[in-house]
Order: structure tokens, then sequence, then C-alpha cells
């Protein structure tokens, strides 16, 4: 399939597009390379530097004509949506609109969408959440994402295009970027190898649901299938403390920094996990890698990037 993948230099998008590149798909990437990274480009991709709202993305339809759009592309940090809400509004609801329009125009015949499970469904009533949760979410990141499945299921009733979206638990692994993508695992690990003090927000017993980056690339490849639609949590089901994260960090790393604590951040939610049920069910899809498996594949990554750029 032709399948055009926005946000393909990013942290989970370059997965993506390595994995359906192997799979034989055609792939076409728009990124604006904000925060996204020319290194983690598949070199078998075809690449557009554009913004999603460039008036240009048309000609990529035009040109190319995708039958998938797969798109990862937005502002993902919960407290840049926070600080800077229309910014968020514009990427994460303008910028996705204008996408669906032209998938509309040019005919793309199915739609996957990188959504979110922690920021949608705001502090959960059960653990772990289904998808049939209530959606209450507490940041306009999570507004926006919750905006974007409501568009898609306006745009599969009013003009029959199938979509999928992929509810994605808190995905760390290699290639994330601490400085911009604000993932936890990844800023711990930068900050040990680099010999800096990591600060733990709160008191670090706030639980997340961590899943490895391949596993969530095996997904967007298992939707590609006729006949699957709808939302999917992309998740292990399991809960982990921040505690536990620095303290398995600190061992892999083999860091002496201290475990400390700081203000806790306003609005965090205490618990995040997420069913994976469905999935399953509907495609046999499971998370494969455990977290300190995933853990030290993280690390290991992290050493050979500096030990590249200290060689330079």
């Amino acid at each position: 399939m032709k399948i055009l993948l926005t946000g393909g230099a990013g942290f989970i998008g370059s997965h993506v597009a390595d994995l359906l590149i192997e799979e034989g798909h055609k792939v076409i990437i728009i990124d604006n390379f904000s925060t996204g990274k020319e290194a983690n480009l598949n070199p078998s991709a075809t690449i557009y530097p554009l913004d999603i709202l460039d008036e240009k993305v048309e000609e990529v339809f035009v040109r190319e004509r995708p039958e998938i759009l797969n798109h990862h592309a937005a502002q993902v940090n919960v407290r840049e949506s926070v600080r800077d809400p229309i910014f968020d509004l514009e990427i994460n609801i303008r910028g996705t609109v204008h996408l669906l329009e032209l998938s509309r125009k040019y005919g793309v015949k199915k739609i996957i969408f990188a959504s979110s499970g922690g920021a949608i469904y705001g502090e959960q009533n059960h653990f772990p959440a289904r998808e049939d949760h209530p959606l209450r979410p507490l940041s306009p990141y999570g507004i926006s994402k919750l905006a974007g499945e409501n568009y898609l299921y306006y745009y599969q009733q009013t003009f029959g295009i199938p979509s999928v979206s992929l509810r994605y638990a808190n995905v760390y692994g290699p290639r994330q970027d601490p400085f911009g993508e604000a993932g936890v695992v990844a800023i711990f690990t930068q900050k040990m190898l680099a010999k800096e003090q990591p600060i733990i927000n709160g008191s670090g017993e706030q639980t997340r649901d961590y899943v490895y980056v391949d596993d969530v690339a095996r997904i967007n490849l298992m939707v590609l299938k006729d006949g699957i639609t709808g939302a999917f949590n992309v998740g292990t089901g399991k809960e982990t403390t921040v505690n536990y994260l620095f303290q398995r960090i600190k061992s892999l790393t083999q860091s002496e920094v201290q475990e400390i604590h700081g203000e806790p951040q306003k609005g965090e939610q205490l618990r995040s996990v997420l069913s994976f049920e469905k999935a399953r069910q509907a495609l046999g899809w499971e998370p494969l890698i455990e977290l300190d498996e995933g853990l030290e594949k993280t690390v290991k990554s992290f050493k050979s990037a500096l030990k590249k750029d200290n060689a330079k």
C-alpha cells in the first residue's frame, strides 16, 4: 500500500515508518522537523519537509495519491498545551481537519490516527481503563485528541472513510527525545548518563502504563486490515510508579544520583493504565516487550547515541 505518514521523522512515527517499509509498503513522510530529526528518517521513504497546515500539503496528495493516511504529527506536550492552548488547537485540531479534508478530496481509503489513552480518559474510574471508559480529558492536549477522534467519526459516518484511533499509553524506547517530547524514561536516562540530577515530580508514586515503541509500531501495521475500525487502547495493562522507573534506570546506567523529589505538577493524573483486551480480541495484538527488557534496550540505545556524539 501507499501510506502517507505525518510525523514520520519523530520518535514514534519513525519506528512506524521502518516497520511499514520492512513489510513492503510505500511510505511518504510529511514532517516539519520541529521535533522530528533527519537521523530518524528511513532512506527508503519519500520525504516532504512540510507543516501539516501548509497549503502545499495538498500538492503531496495530488502527486502521491496515498491509499492510507497515518497521522502522527502533533503537538504532544501536555504541559505545553496548558501553557498555550491556542497553539495546541492549531496543530492538533485544525491540522488534523486539514488532513481529513484532503483525504476526503483525494480518495484516501483509510485513516489511522495517533490518539492518547491517558490524556483522553482523565482520572480513571476503573483500572485498567477500557475503551468504553468515560472520556474526561484534563488538558487541552487531551481535548484536542478527543476532538480528532470525533472528527474521524464524522468523516467515517458522512463520507464513508474508515478510521482507527490508537489510544497510546506512555510510549518509550530508542529515539525518544528527552528535550522535545518529554517522556520520563528518556529524561531520566539522558540525565543519568550525563551525570546530571533528575527531579521526580511529587511523591513519585503516581503510576503510568509504559509501552515499548516496537509494540506500538506493530499495531499500526495490524490495523491496516480491512474491516478494522474504531478506537483501540495501546498499553500493557500494568501500572508502574515513577519511583520504580527511577531506580531501574539508575541501576541500568550505573548512576550515583540521589532520589530527589520536587513539587508535584498541577493537574497531573495519579494513576493511568490501559486495558488492551479489545486489541487482543480484534487484532491478536498484545505487548511483547516487558518493561525491564524495554528499559534495557532504551538505555543501550542512549549509550550508543552518546558514544557517537562524543566521537564527533
